[in-house]
């Protein structure tokens, strides 16, 4: 348990002149008033308030918020009064005392309608003294420290979805990053238990590996700053697991593709520096310009600043990196708690008080609501900057995250209604389906009982509702093409043996091949014959008596490719239909690019290569190993060989002359040869990384522009 004599270390450590004697006499005062009292922990009632208190000292709260937090629960859990609290401790104590224990004290009829009261005591007590909602913030995360002790799971999730949704958004809103990165992990672990072990396993898996990547990582940083003579820290730190399983959530990801499980810091002395030490890791890591954000010339609205910045590390991974001054890291820490007066009797600065009159505001927005439900609804739209609020045309509230789309709203509203989505309106008017929609906008869906999603919705819903229920009508979809494809196939390889297909698939001999290849029923297994997971070959087989071919043998391999040949989610840019897990290569000879038409063959013990359709190679493959492929959305670093042919008169300068065009339109050149013919003339093959097909025609066009070039073209095969 944590000692009085603790609390005033730390208090006299950030401030000599801090009133101690304040603070002795709430402890004793609490103590006498807390005794005989008993925590579900078993441990004396008097270890909650010391506990809230010592978090506030770490905050570098005044003495006047750390008496409050000893007294905090006095008014509500014993015979004490405000009366007595004012007399003996003075007025602010009181005050805040007062504040933080109307937060429960609350008559109403349901519990629903409490717990709607509660938060606008809280909000109320917010805009009148901030020291209020830090010492109900520091009380909640002491509480959830200790929620284990709770025998009911029920109650506990309750507890830890109300701090997730309001109490960690208050210390977003607030800048106590810290806090809410606590607040959210704790609730975690109680509202998806299972979840929230499988992302501490997957982090605790590889944590030795990582460490070494950390030190390896922030080695490097340091030698380049001192380099340039330039004094700083360098810090690396786990990202916390609700943000690691949000990120998995909202942006559909893998465990091993979200690449910011470690973030880097550096901290130092002036602001000029942080710019400068942001060149310094431009100049040795690739930056990704989309993830660059400048929170020191435009700081966040709870004063938060910072460089962040997202390179291609030195092991070809993304590296997170944030740049921030010792005063930047101090508010980063605690937010609004850096801004408060350490110095008795002063008030907050007019700017800093400017910086958060969302309060305020968010007191006016709520003056004149009544309805629990409408209240509290209100309060996410202003505590959730990252959510969106939309009204159906009836008068609705739907939250959507931000960024959501009409798809997004018509499969909140019913899985029908996204289906048969054919258009939308937004505040009246027609608007196309990819608009991003905003908070306030009515949004009125258009459908068709004939209409079908598109695939093309999979590029812009932001919803996990939206993109799940898309991929599930596709899949059906495909499984239904499939098992006509499927059952053709089959019905084709049975004749060729002589067998009824029609008849086979009554008997009861096929109920155990369904069964022996794995599958519930006839469907599924067919299925798999369109998918191209099985050949017609392997069920036929299972009928026949006599010894396979050699052409069977060779057709067996098919199995044995799909599912030998597995590694981790391919980050190749290409999907294989029907296929999760396959190994994906590219064909050297027409070497494609997305944008490129393309056509995947099953090859013996390379998965699946792909080539370009008009490959003159791939047209001479068995047709019935081929399998359809397409291309799926690629990261903006990721880029693919190409071939090309330039044929030129000779010239001084003229390989220089090629190279800075190339280089000029982002393309890297990976291999150059150059042959000088007898009539002065020169051809040259460039091999190109490229991003897609637009990108390698403006290579191309440029290349033509250039002095003296007679052909630029595209080696096909």
């Amino acid at each position: 348990m944590v000692r009085i004599s603790d609390i005033i270390d730390k208090m006299l450590e950030n401030n000599p002149d801090a009133d101690i004697d304040l603070i002795d006499r709430a402890y004793i005062y609490s103590a006498r008033v807390h005794d005989g009292q008993v925590r579900l922990s078993g441990e004396p009632y008097l270890s909650h308030p010391l506990e809230v208190s010592a978090i506030l000292a770490d905050m570098n709260l005044d003495a006047v918020s750390i008496a409050a937090g000893l007294l905090h629960d006095v008014v509500e859990d014993t015979h004490a009064t405000i009366t007595e609290i004012s007399d003996i401790f003075g007025p602010d104590v009181a005050h805040i005392v007062s504040g933080v224990t109307k937060l429960t004290k609350v008559e109403t009829h349901s519990a629903h309608q409490r717990h709607a009261e509660s938060i606008r005591k809280m909000i109320l007590a917010m805009a009148d003294d901030i020291r209020v909602i830090l010492i109900k913030l520091a009380d909640r995360l002491h509480n959830m420290r200790t929620l284990g002790f709770h025998k009911s799971d029920k109650k506990k999730r309750e507890i830890s979805q109300e701090t997730l949704d309001i109490y960690a958004s208050i210390a977003s809103r607030l800048g106590i990053y810290w806090m809410k990165r606590e607040l959210e992990d704790s609730s975690f672990m109680y509202i998806m238990p299972e979840e929230y072990a499988r992302i501490k396993g997957l982090v605790s898996k590889d944590k030795e590996e990582r460490e070494h990547y950390v030190e390896t990582v922030m080695g490097m940083i340091k030698k380049e700053m001192k380099a340039a003579g330039i004094k700083c820290e360098v810090l690396g730190r786990y990202k916390h697991f609700y943000s690691i399983y949000q990120k998995m959530i909202t942006q559909n990801l893998e465990f091993e593709d979200v690449y910011d499980i470690v973030a880097f810091r550096i901290i130092l002395d002036t602001k000029s520096q942080c710019y400068e030490a942001l060149g310094i890791l431009h100049a040795l890591w690739k930056p990704i310009d989309v993830k660059f954000k400048d929170y020191i010339g435009r700081p966040k609205p709870n004063m938060y600043q910072s460089l962040h910045t997202t390179v291609i590390g030195p092991y070809g991974e993304r590296v997170e990196i944030q740049i921030r001054t010792w005063e930047m890291d101090r508010v980063a820490k605690s937010g609004i708690a850096a801004h408060w007066s350490y110095k008795e009797g002063k008030k907050l600065d007019k700017s800093i008080s400017e910086k958060f009159a969302w309060i305020q505001n968010l007191i006016e927005n709520q003056a004149n609501i009544e309805n629990p439900d409408e209240f509290l609804e209100s309060v996410r739209i202003d505590l959730f900057p990252d959510e969106v609020y939309v009204f159906t045309p009836q008068g609705q509230v739907k939250s959507l995250v931000k960024g959501a789309t009409p798809v997004d709203f018509a499969y909140l509203i019913h899985t029908e209604v996204g289906n048969q989505c054919i258009g939308a309106k937004v505040n009246g008017r027609m608007v196309p389906l990819r608009s991003e929609l905003n908070t306030g906008d009515i949004v009125e869906i258009i459908t068709n009982k004939n209409h079908q999603p598109s695939k093309d919705w999979l590029s812009f819903v932001k919803t996990v509702k939206a993109r799940s229920r898309i991929r599930q009508w596709i899949k059906t979809q495909e499984k239904e093409r499939s098992i006509s494809l499927g059952r053709e196939m089959c019905e084709k390889a049975f004749r060729k043996y002589k067998l009824n297909y029609n008849d086979v698939v009554k008997s009861d001999e096929m109920e155990a091949v369904i069964a022996d290849f794995g599958f519930k029923s006839l469907d599924d297994l067919i299925a798999n014959v369109g998918y191209g997971k099985i050949t017609p070959l392997q069920v036929v087989r299972k009928f026949m008596r006599k010894p396979p071919t050699e052409e069977e043998k060779d057709d067996s391999l098919f199995d044995k490719i799909i599912h030998r040949v597995r590694k981790k989610k391919a980050r190749t840019g290409v999907t294989v239909k029907g296929i999760d897990d396959v190994l994906v290569r590219f064909g050297k000879c027409c070497q494609p690019v997305p944008g490129d038409p393309i056509i995947g063959y099953i090859t013996q013990g390379r998965g699946v290569t792909v080539h370009r359709v008009n490959c003159v190679n791939a047209l001479q493959l068995n047709p019935e190993r081929q399998i359809e492929v397409e291309w799926n959305d690629t990261t903006p670093e990721e880029t693919y060989p190409v071939k090309i042919h330039i044929h030129s008169f000779d010239r001084v300068g003229l390989l220089a002359d090629l190279a800075s065009n190339i280089s000029k339109n982002g393309a890297n050149i990976l291999n150059v040869h150059s042959e000088i013919r007898d009539n002065n003339t020169v051809d040259s093959i460039f091999t190109l990384a490229i991003k897609d097909t637009n990108h390698l025609n403006r290579v191309l066009s440029d290349l033509k522009k250039v002095k003296q070039i007679s052909k630029v073209e595209r080696i096909e095969s």
